[in-house]
């Protein structure tokens, strides 16, 4: 065979491949799935004089997202849409659909066993699934190549960033229970609301991932509560 008869055999083995891939490459990805309609709907909810409701973005979340490209990627659309599902649920429940930027009651949430904390800082909630404690904020920081521990604020004052704090948390604690079910998330963002710390709470979470579910023509998996 000779060499132009080589490459066009080629080109057309790989075109022959590229059309036989599965419909989920493409279906499932991202940006597909949280659409500007999908992710302004969530937006849309908190008031104008919310500090989150320019912070928010669905081009911040996207850059963030590239971050992370098995984020959204369960091998399936209606896998990928589940955990896309779960994620804003907790996102819209963290931040009352995006208004808010750092959490309203502010503590220090200091504990300096394993991390320090700097002096003047406080390690309260910021992002969209609030960012807290000084540990978290170190880990995170290490991570993301962004001084946590002395300058905590920086996830309040940088979107990007801010989505690129909630897909590490997201990744490195709570899709690994994903198989266990929406009710497993819960307790890997906030355990203290599961067997009965804080019901409403519970509620609300699963009431927003099932609606999410709903909106992208998917069943909710079992084993929603904690």
């Amino acid at each position: 065979m000779g060499n132009l008869q080589l490459v066009i055999a080629t080109l057309a083995a790989i075109l022959i491949a590229t059309a036989t891939l599965p419909a989920t490459v493409v279906e499932g990805a991202v940006a597909d799935i949280v659409t500007p309609d999908f992710f302004n709907s969530i937006r849309n909810q908190a008031p104008n004089s919310c500090a989150g409701k320019n912070f928010y973005t669905r081009d911040a979340f996207l850059q963030a997202a590239n971050s992370y490209p098995n984020f959204g990627n369960r091998g399936s659309l209606a896998g990928s849409q589940r955990e896309i599902a779960a994620f804003f649920a907790h996102v819209t429940h963290e931040t009352g659909s995006m208004c808010y930027i750092e959490e309203i009651n502010r503590a220090t949430y200091c504990d300096t066993r394993q991390y320090p904390c700097a002096q003047g800082k406080q390690y309260y909630g910021r992002g969209p699934l609030q960012l807290t404690w000084n540990y978290n904020y170190a880990v995170c920081g290490q991570a993301l190549n962004f001084n946590g521990v002395g300058d905590p604020d920086v996830v309040a004052r940088d979107p990007v960033l801010a989505w690129r704090t909630a897909l590490w948390f997201w990744m490195t604690n709570v899709r690994p229970v994903l198989p266990q079910g929406f009710g497993a998330t819960i307790r890997a963002i906030n355990g203290m609301e599961c067997n009965g710390g804080n019901a409403p709470a519970v509620r609300a979470r699963v009431s927003y991932y099932n609606s999410y579910c709903q909106r992208f023509g998917i069943q909710p998996e079992a084993n929603t509560g904690c």
